[in-house]
């Protein structure tokens, strides 16, 4: 199994008494409450710790894009991935993902992903998002037309990164009379491709299709969706596209903290997990998914499989363990979820959040450096052997 380091780089400082003030730490929240001077050290300190996770053994080291927020402060992965392409050697960057259909002009994001493959000699991994309902608003896109273009800018950019040019595309949302990408990209045809969901089934059957075969990532779930998530796409990929799905396929990402012992794990972790559900990533339901955004049939899945992580306050770490979406405990713990999990699903990628929220930097590299000394060598080593396969999975559930 590939084990990937994923960094959402927060703004940690966040005034939680301002944030108290307004519905959510996205779109509303007004930016007076970002101090650059904070951001400075905040962004530094972030980088330090994915350079740190390379050092500690991870086979990646995973970005990813939000606009207009205290959440996460990669506007533009591409700059993150930059920063990390001239002081890593060996470690895969994974931008996890860019959402290229927010773009009017998506082939600049090509082309810079095509400048940070050759700079990284074939390092680089893309991920394919439509953003979330947030992105929209951020952004004055529609959130109706977000599958229709992120389809057809997905068309545009491969076939930019493959073809040779110059030639003309005329789509329903773009329309360029030159594609002649230079540079192209190191890797070919391409580099991978990645699509992390919550849980779209038109994602799902989308990325599974034999002419992609994209690695589909389930992320912030409780793990009943994950396994359901995960198995569906290789159903769908036997029983829609007629071939059986590889375990390379399929990825699972969560926020993860390690420590001594499963007492100490709880009581560092609980401050700064459950702000990171409760005042970080909480929105309204139309923020997070505006009407248009998902199919009826996968909204009313994805909101019954996230349903353990809404009302009131937000939920509990205890609650957050127990259903499988926080990973925290001793090292023999999370080692043994991981594996018990894995025995279901069959996932060989793995993609741990070492920091959440308000998490400081001493115990971020204490969570780095438990995690890649005692659970990732036993991580690593799962493969289809450990796997239980589908038909015993599905029966399960």
């Amino acid at each position: 199994m590939q084990v990937f380091a994923f960094h959402l780089m927060p703004y940690g400082d966040l005034d939680m008494a301002e944030r108290a003030k307004h519905k959510a730490a996205w779109v509303v929240l007004p930016n007076r409450l970002f101090d650059p001077e904070k951001g400075h050290a905040l962004y530094n300190r972030y980088l330090d710790e994915l350079e740190y996770c390379e050092q500690a053994g991870f086979d990646g080291l995973c970005v990813n894009e939000h606009h207009q927020n205290a959440y996460g402060l990669m506007p533009s992965p591409v700059v993150m991935a930059a920063a990390l392409a001239r002081r890593t050697s060996r470690a895969r960057i994974a931008i996890l993902g860019n959402a290229f259909c927010l773009r009017e002009h998506p082939l600049t994001l090509a082309e810079e992903h095509a400048m940070i493959d050759c700079i990284t000699e074939g390092r680089l991994i893309s991920g394919f998002v439509r953003g979330i309902g947030a992105e929209y608003y951020s952004m004055g896109g529609n959130p109706t037309q977000s599958l229709s273009r992120h389809q057809e800018a997905h068309e545009l950019v491969v076939r930019a990164w493959t073809e040779e040019g110059p030639f003309a595309f005329e789509g329903r949302h773009y329309h360029f009379e030159y594609v002649n990408l230079w540079p192209r990209p190191y890797q070919q045809p391409h580099p991978p491709i990645w699509c992390p969901s919550q849980g779209s089934t038109e994602t799902i059957e989308w990325a599974s299709h034999p002419d992609r075969r994209y690695v589909y990532l389930q992320t912030y779930s409780p793990f009943a969706s994950v396994a359901r998530y995960l198995n569906m796409y290789r159903e769908v990929a036997g029983r829609k596209h007629g071939y059986t799905a590889a375990s390379t396929q399929i990825g699972w990402a969560a926020p993860t903290y390690v420590a001594e012992t499963d007492e100490q794990a709880i009581e560092e972790a609980r401050p700064h997990i459950e702000t990171f559900f409760s005042k970080f990533l909480n929105m309204p339901m139309e923020m997070h998914f505006p009407p248009g955004y998902l199919s009826p049939s996968s909204l009313k899945g994805v909101l019954r499989h996230k349903r353990q992580l809404r009302g009131g306050q937000g939920p509990t770490i205890e609650q957050l363990i127990e259903v499988g979406t926080f990973l925290c405990g001793s090292p023999e713990t999370v080692s043994r979820r991981i594996a018990e999990a894995h025995r279901m699903t069959g996932f060989q990628n793995f993609v741990a959040m070492m920091q959440f929220a308000t998490l400081p930097a001493d115990l971020t590299r204490k969570n780095i450096e438990l995690f890649a000394e005692k659970v990732m060598p036993g991580v690593r080593a799962l493969d289809d052997g450990n796997y239980q396969g589908l038909e015993a999975a599905v029966a399960a559930e």
